[in-house]
């Protein structure tokens, strides 16, 4: 096992040498003064529950849990408010960005095609798993890392508003969620997140936050990975919840991708509110025993409260055509895992 984690980490700090940053060509890219979300709407959600259905809720966090026999799973957690997304459907999102086709699918092919192959994938993991509804969503990186320090020195670059309102109209076309993803680089979660405030209060945008470019030390994003600790986690929840209450919206979902011990620090002290539902997104990519590996020490041994899985076209693959994890495989981990991502 601990060959299994020195190996991983290798392989990923490869990925952050080759990743490009998405917007490297792009320094200048900032938001608009004010977001132009007149031109997107609200795609329908999953039906709200006017009472949380507490024995169904119990029952799906079993049966997601496995047969887990150490105590870890399910997860312990308040049950969240009405209309959560969260155990009572399987996501299935494409990550990316649209200033680069190196960041993943939903950037490196034209929307159509694009659309089309995210709703394949949601098929098959529907077909995987009759048990749960399977909803889309796009994962967009709204704050890119950056090897260059930009005008405000800060190593990241915020993308116009006019970007994430294509993407919301996107996510219409096809009845998807949509997840706003930012890097910090020198930058905060505390300063990044209430940036994008104007899509957070809408009932369908959620939100991730990546620890592998939080460079808490000074350093070039790419150069190490970097991290996070449960203050930073915690700063979003507490943004996401306070927008919940305040516009009596369901939960908001936050993905926390991590594939590294040092990533999160002080998992344990992470809040668990009824507002936020918070998702641990094993965010390695390798082989299928690396992966399964780092599944099993950052995920199972560390349990928040849900979890997810990613899965790469192409770098899961390199060493092995056949190497890219099926549905019907994942599903077999412990615990199975409600929030899938392909990059």
């Amino acid at each position: 096992m601990k060959n299994a984690v020195s190996n991983t980490q290798l392989i990923l700090f490869f990925l952050l040498v080759n990743f490009s940053f998405g917007c490297s060509n792009n320094q200048s890219a900032t938001p608009d003064k004010k977001a132009t979300t007149t031109t997107a709407t609200t795609p329908n959600q999953p039906e709200q529950r006017k009472d949380l259905d507490t024995a169904a809720y119990n029952r799906i966090l079993k049966e997601l849990a496995n047969g887990d026999t150490t105590g870890k799973w399910p997860a312990k957690a308040p049950y969240p408010l009405p209309g959560a997304v969260l155990p009572f459907h399987r996501i299935v999102a494409f990550y990316g960005n649209l200033y680069s086709k190196r960041m993943g699918i939903l950037g490196e092919i034209p929307k159509e095609e694009m659309l089309k192959k995210l709703q394949g994938e949601v098929a098959k993991w529907q077909a995987a798993d009759k048990s749960l509804p399977v909803i889309p969503a796009l994962h967009y990186v709204a704050v890119t890392a950056q090897g260059a320090p930009g005008k405000d020195r800060m190593y990241r670059a915020r993308m116009p508003f006019k970007q994430i309102d294509t993407i919301l109209n996107w996510a219409k076309e096809i009845n998807a969620l949509v997840f706003l993803d930012i890097q910090v680089g020198h930058s905060t979660v505390k300063n990044e997140v209430p940036q994008l405030e104007p899509y957070l209060k809408m009932p369908n945008v959620n939100l991730g936050i990546d620890p592998e470019f939080s460079m808490k030390g000074g350093e070039v994003p790419g150069s190490k990975i970097g991290t996070y600790n449960a203050d930073d986690v915690n700063n979003a929840i507490d943004f996401l919840a306070d927008i919940v209450r305040k516009n009596n919206l369901p939960p908001k979902i936050l993905i926390v991708h991590r594939f590294t011990e040092g990533m999160i620090r002080g998992y344990d002290k992470i809040k668990k509110v009824p507002e936020v539902q918070i998702v641990m997104d094993m965010d390695g990519w390798g082989d299928k025993t690396l992966k399964k590996s780092s599944y099993i020490l950052y995920i199972h041994n560390n349990p928040v409260e849900f979890a997810g899985f990613k899965l790469f076209y192409k770098n899961d693959i390199r060493k092995d055509p056949n190497g890219m994890y099926t549905p019907e495989e994942v599903l077999k981990f412990t615990p199975k895992p409600i929030y899938i991502q392909y990059q």
